[in-house]
């Protein structure tokens, strides 16, 4: 997966859905949203580890929900990063994978 290209499909995505909800996504729409999402994967995070009520969902559906809570806490990165005009694949390459090519 190329994250410059995934970039741009949320991107589009996260436009559409504003425009549809009438809001303006600003500095604080974009870090309060990343916010709301790590709530949701902490959420989905103790159902599935059977610290919270399961609410009836099966160990599928609380594995799914995991996995799509991820994403969206990634998406969600992605669009702050580039509403923040960070050059993530950069900042990545700095931060961690330097690391391999370290002896």
């Amino acid at each position: 997966m190329d994250l410059a290209q995934l970039s741009d499909d949320v991107e589009a995505i996260s436009q559409r859905y504003a425009a549809h909800y009438g809001f303006r996504r600003d500095d604080t729409w974009f870090l309060l949203k990343l916010q709301e999402e790590v709530g949701e994967l902490t959420q989905a995070f103790l159902r599935r580890s059977g610290q919270a009520r399961d609410k009836g969902l099966t160990p599928v559906e609380l594995e799914s929900g995991y996995a799509a809570e991820l994403a969206d806490v990634v998406c969600q990165v992605l669009l702050l990063a580039r509403h923040s005009g960070v050059d993530l694949e950069a900042a990545i390459e700095r931060k961690w994978l330097y690391r391999l090519r370290v002896t």
